[in-house]
């Protein structure tokens, strides 16, 4: 055995073989006894190098797929990852393990509520399903950082010729987003569900769900993001790093940037190069972000698709925004009670019947106004919706008028 050990190819052989033995079924107790003994010092990209060969030699990627976990979870903290490269703070690799570690928060938080239906009181129940709603929601958060491992990762990964690992990855993703929105279809139709049936449920669709989230983390990060991290270089990276915020964080908000030594950094430019050209006048890029900066409103952009897609910055914002909402479905950024809410704004605003919704509440000691516009093209067409909020606190307090020059009356 020892000679296996050490010879890459022939470990690789008996590797792929020992998977096929295990997809066939053949004394899968056996086989996985006899992998543990050869994997707890196996290279993490020689798995990869299996899986690619397996699809390269005829196994189909739907096949892999299917049965992937089997080996898995043989594979599962006996992948040698001394060798990987390290991450740098803030590069896409990092920005992923901390939405990971995100993830598994809330994950693990959900198993746990999981475990505790059958001790609780029919009182309790309905404040339980509340909590599962909300951890799906913020669960389903996961798609932005999927879609960034499809779109921009994945990519260069296949320019290289490493096409088997992305193939499978992708449909694992797609099993995932499946179970999470049968999991939030089904408590959603959960009005009168006794207890019983709702400990049912949550073994039958809701522990899958949850379950998904730390196997897929598993997978990315002792196996996909070691390999990334050796195949790709600091500019393919950087590229990455740079399209990111078109698809938004997932549950965390980096607050390192990165930016590569040797790699031309190419910054923000639109337009001429310069900055945005608008029918009324021109921006420099630095100039808008000072301008969104200063303004004494908070704004917030959700485009048609119902995404939110930009958000104001101010010192003074008057509820708290990061940037892992960016990408995000509103409907997912508001609590289970306002969602109708929003769904009627919506639906109001897209069909033309209504084109501003104005609110005004008490908020902290503070007097704040909200007002949702509709946002429309030259055509009258829907762009999105902007969502305006400004404290008047201040405002509402003015008496009397002031005509000449005087800084200390102004706003504290």
């Amino acid at each position: 055995m020892s000679e296996l050990i050490n010879n890459s190819q022939k470990r690789k052989e008996l590797l792929k073989h020992m998977i096929l033995q295990l997809h066939s079924g053949e004394a899968p107790g056996e086989v996985r006894k006899r992998l543990q003994e050869i994997l707890r010092s196996v290279p993490y990209d020689e798995v990869v190098e299996v899986e690619q060969e397996l699809i390269s030699e005829g196994l189909p990627a739907e096949e892999v797929l299917k049965l992937c976990d089997i080996h898995t979870t043989v594979l599962e903290g006996h992948i040698d990852l001394s060798g990987a490269r390290s991450v740098p703070a803030g590069h896409p690799v990092d920005t992923f393990k901390k939405e990971n570690r995100e993830l598994e928060r809330v994950a693990g938080e959900m198993l746990k509520l999981l475990d505790t239906i059958g001790t609780i009181k029919e009182s309790e129940k309905e404040f339980l399903i509340l909590r599962l709603r909300a951890g799906l929601n913020d669960l389903m958060d996961v798609d932005k950082h999927y879609l960034r491992k499809e779109y921009l990762l994945f990519p260069v990964l296949e320019s290289k010729g490493i096409t088997g690992p992305p193939q499978v990855m992708w449909g694992k993703h797609d099993e995932e987003r499946a179970l999470l929105k049968a999991a939030i279809e089904a408590l959603g139709s959960a009005g009168e569900i006794t207890i019983d049936e709702l400990k049912s449920l949550g073994e039958l669709v809701l522990r899958p769900a949850f379950q998904g989230i730390p196997d897929m983390i598993m997978k990315e990060e002792e196996i996909l993001l070691p390999m990334c991290m050796d195949k790709l270089n600091d500019a393919e990276w950087y590229s990455i790093y740079e399209q990111t915020m078109e698809f938004g964080y997932c549950l965390y908000d980096p607050q390192t940037e990165w930016k590569p030594e040797g790699v031309e950094v190419s910054g923000v430019s639109w337009g001429d190069g310069k900055g945005i050209r608008l029918s009324t006048g021109s921006f420099a890029a630095e100039e808008m972000e000072a301008l969104f900066r200063t303004m004494p409103i908070d704004i917030t952009f959700v485009d048609k698709d119902d995404k939110v897609k930009f958000f104001s910055l101010g010192p003074d914002r008057i509820f708290t925004r990061n940037r892992a909402i960016i990408g995000r479905d509103v409907r997912m950024c508001h609590p289970p009670s306002s969602v109708n809410t929003v769904e009627q704004i919506l639906a109001d605003f897209k069909s033309g019947r209504e084109s501003s919704a104005a609110f005004w509440i008490n908020f902290q000691g503070r007097f704040i106004y909200i007002e949702y516009l509709a946002l429309r093209g030259d055509k009258n067409e829907y762009l999105g919706t902007i969502e305006f909020t400004q404290d008047l606190t201040h405002l509402r307090e003015l008496k009397g008028e002031q005509r000449l020059l005087s800084y200390g009356s102004g706003k504290e």
